[in-house]
């Protein structure tokens, strides 16, 4: 979409669809020429001076709709389609898709093996909590997680509601083996503001880069 128009994203915005099909055409192009097997399909906002209740239906049949188009497009590519919930209480009040569970439905709704769920823990915190929960009912959805802390969204170790060691161990346990992104905005420079990293893999037993000091 036109994000200097106020757009962020368009799959779930009703009469755009061949705005949406356009831009996800140029996606998969870049996408291709990087090598990047996934792509978030970005829901969209409810329109300026409209209900959210009142929209509700057609922004979820559009969405549905576009993310079945967009699934069978991207497995022509070995791709994935992530969709992410993004908070309305603080970050975009009037984005479409704000939680997990709405997303699941929707994912269920959609029916595409190569459509996953794109997790920010940051955004779930904010909407529903309860994270350890939700982290395992929604595991066989998961297809990128993504951090930052609350409510400052900065680094992991920065102080906020929760606790990433354990959400780390949890992940592991679980059997997460995908990339976990760093959605955050470092309260200082890049290179500083992964310490955080540093001082967890030295806390595993890891050296620096993630290799195991027991193997060298």
């Amino acid at each position: 979409g036109d994000q200097e128009a106020g757009e962020m994203g368009l799959a779930a915005v009703p009469g755009r669809q061949a705005a949406f099909r356009q831009s996800l055409a140029a996606a998969v192009q870049y996408a291709r020429a990087v090598g990047c097997p996934r792509t978030h399909l970005m829901a969209g906002r409810v329109p300026l001076g409209t209900d959210r209740a009142a929209v509700t239906s057609a922004m979820e049949t559009t969405f549905i709709e576009n993310l079945r188009y967009a699934a069978d497009l991207l497995a022509q590519e070995d791709m994935t389609g992530l969709v992410e919930p993004i908070n309305n209480r603080i970050t975009d009040p009037r984005y479409f898709l704000n939680t997990p569970h709405q997303a699941a439905a929707i994912l269920e709704k959609v029916g595409r093996p190569n459509l996953k769920l794109q997790l920010d823990l940051f955004h779930c915190q904010i909407m529903d909590g309860n994270l350890s929960r939700n982290l395992e009912t929604y595991f066989p959805l998961i297809g990128h997680i993504q951090i930052a802390q609350v409510p400052g969204r900065h680094e992991p170790d920065s102080p906020g509601e929760l606790n990433f060691p354990y959400i780390f161990e949890l992940l592991e346990s679980l059997g997460y083996t995908g990339y976990v992104g760093c959605e955050y905005a470092p309260k200082e420079d890049t290179l500083e503001g992964l310490g955080w990293l540093h001082s967890y893999w030295e806390s595993r037993g890891l050296q620096h880069g993630g290799t195991s000091k027991a193997a060298e």
